[in-house]
C-alpha cells in the first residue's frame, strides 16, 4: 500500500465543505490551522506541497447573504470574486506564521487544455515550488463559464498533479475511502483499501452523493483518479473533516489508495515521445553531447531552426547529419528561434525585445 511518508511532491485537494461551515457560511478556520501545520510538518521533511481548494463560492455566498442551493453563473461569479481574496487571506493567515509563504493561482480548463498556458502555468508553479512557496490553486470562477470550466476541483487537483509531476495526490473527502456503494444508504457497503485498476465494475460503484457546497461525487473522483494514476501520481481518498487530516492519513487512518501506472516522469515522457514534430532544431556538437548528459537546450547550441511551430510545440532536434538526438516542447516560436539562435541566453531580451527565457527546450520538456 502506498504512503503519505513516501511522497516527495504531494498535491492536497480541500473541498468547500470542509472549509466552510455549510450552516454560517463561515470559514472553519480552526480546522485550517490544522490542515496548515500538517503541511508545515512535511515541508520541514523535504516535500514539496500544492494545495488545491475550493471555497471561494462558499466564503462570497455567505457574505453575499446568498442562498445555498446553485446559483446563477453571474451570481456564482460575483460570490466567487468575493470569496476568493477571503480565501487567499485565510491560507495566508493560517500558513505565514508557520514560516510558509503562499501564491495563488487561478486556472481554467483552458488554460490546461491549451498547450501555452499549459507551459506557462507548469513553468510558474515548478517556479513557486523551487522557492519553496505553497500554492493555493482554485478555479478561476469569476471569468469561467460552463465551457472552459471543470466544474469540480476533483479533477483540477488531478490535472495539477500530473502537470507537475506529483507522486501522490491527496482528495480530503466527507468519506475514509471509495465503496462498494454508498455508505450512508447501504450498511453492508465495503471500503477499499486499494485499487490497482480502475475496472467497468468499479465505476459502477460510484455514486454522485456530494454535500451542498461541494460539485464533487465519487464519479468525479474517479474521473481524477483514471488522470492521476495515468500519469504516474498514486491518488488516495480520505476523510478530511478531522483535524490534522494529513498526519491522521499518514498514522494509518482509513483511506483508498489508487495505484499509479507507472512513474510520473516517465508518463510525461512517453506524452511527449508521442507527438509528431512539427518543426526541427539542428544543433553544433556542443550542445549534442549537453544533451546527451541530459541537460536542457540552449539557443546558444542551435545551428538552424525549420518549419513554422508556436510556442509548446513539439519539434525534433537533430545533428548536423540529421541524426535525432530528442524531442522536445519548445518556449519559443519558431520566428523566435530563428532570432536567437547561436547567441548566449543573456541576449534574449536584445534580441526579442523583451525578456524570454533562458532556454529553448528544458530538459523536462524533452525526450533523447
Amino acid at each position: 500500500m502506498a504512503s503519505l511518508s513516501e511522497a516527495k511532491h504531494i498535491v492536497v485537494k480541500i473541498g468547500s465543505a470542509l472549509l466552510v461551515d455549510r450552516e454560517t457560511g463561515k470559514l472553519r478556520a480552526d480546522w485550517l490551522q490544522t490542515l496548515a501545520a500538517d503541511v508545515a510538518t512535511l515541508q520541514k521533511r523535504g516535500a514539496s506541497v500544492i494545495l488545491v481548494s475550493s471555497g471561494s463560492i462558499a466564503l462570497g455566498r455567505g457574505v453575499l447573504g446568498l442562498a445555498s442551493d446553485d446559483l446563477p453563473l453571474e451570481q456564482a461569479q460575483a460570490a466567487a470574486a468575493v470569496g476568493q481574496i477571503r480565501l487567499a487571506r485565510a491560507y495566508e493567515e493560517a500558513l505565514t506564521p508557520l514560516g510558509m509563504t503562499t501564491a495563488q493561482v487561478l486556472v481554467t480548463l483552458e488554460d490546461t487544455t491549451d498547450r501555452r498556458r499549459y507551459l506557462n502555468m507548469r513553468a510558474t508553479l515548478m517556479q513557486l515550488l523551487a522557492f519553496g512557496v505553497v500554492p493555493i490553486v482554485n478555479e478561476n470562477d469569476t471569468i469561467a463559464t460552463d465551457e472552459i470550466r471543470y466544474g469540480d476541483n476533483d479533477r483540477l487537483a488531478a490535472q495539477i498533479a500530473v502537470t507537475t509531476g506529483a507522486d501522490q495526490l491527496v482528495l480530503l473527502s466527507d468519506v475514509d475511502g471509495f465503496y462498494t456503494a454508498n455508505p450512508a444508504e447501504q450498511a453492508d457497503a465495503k471500503r477499499f483499501d486499494t485499487i490497482e485498476t480502475i475496472t467497468p465494475e468499479i465505476e459502477a460503484m460510484a455514486g454522485d452523493a456530494g454535500s451542498g457546497l461541494s460539485k464533487g461525487g465519487m464519479k468525479t473522483k474517479l474521473m481524477a483518479a483514471k488522470t492521476a494514476t495515468n500519469g504516474g501520481c498514486a491518488m488516495v481518498i480520505c476523510k478530511g473533516l478531522v483535524e490534522h487530516p494529513l498526519s491522521a492519513l499518514e498514522c494509518g487512518a482509513a483511506a483508498t489508495w489508487f495505484l499509479p501506472q507507472s512513474d510520473p516522469q516517465g508518463a510525461r515522457k512517453r506524452w511527449i515521445g508521442a507527438m509528431k514534430p512539427r518543426g526541427r532544431l539542428v544543433v553544433d556538437s556542443g550542445a549534442a553531447r549537453a544533451l546527451a548528459q541530459g541537460k536542457s537546450l540552449l539557443p546558444a547550441g542551435v545551428r538552424r531552426v525549420e518549419g513554422d511551430f508556436q510556442r509548446g510545440d513539439p519539434v525534433a532536434i537533430t545533428d548536423p547529419q540529421g541524426t535525432q538526438l530528442a524531442i522536445g516542447l519548445t518556449r519559443y516560436t519558431a520566428e523566435e528561434a530563428r532570432l536567437i539562435k547561436g547567441h548566449k541566453s543573456k541576449d534574449i531580451e536584445q534580441l526579442l525585445g523583451y525578456a524570454g527565457r533562458a532556454v529553448l527546450i528544458h530538459r523536462d520538456d524533452m525526450v533523447t
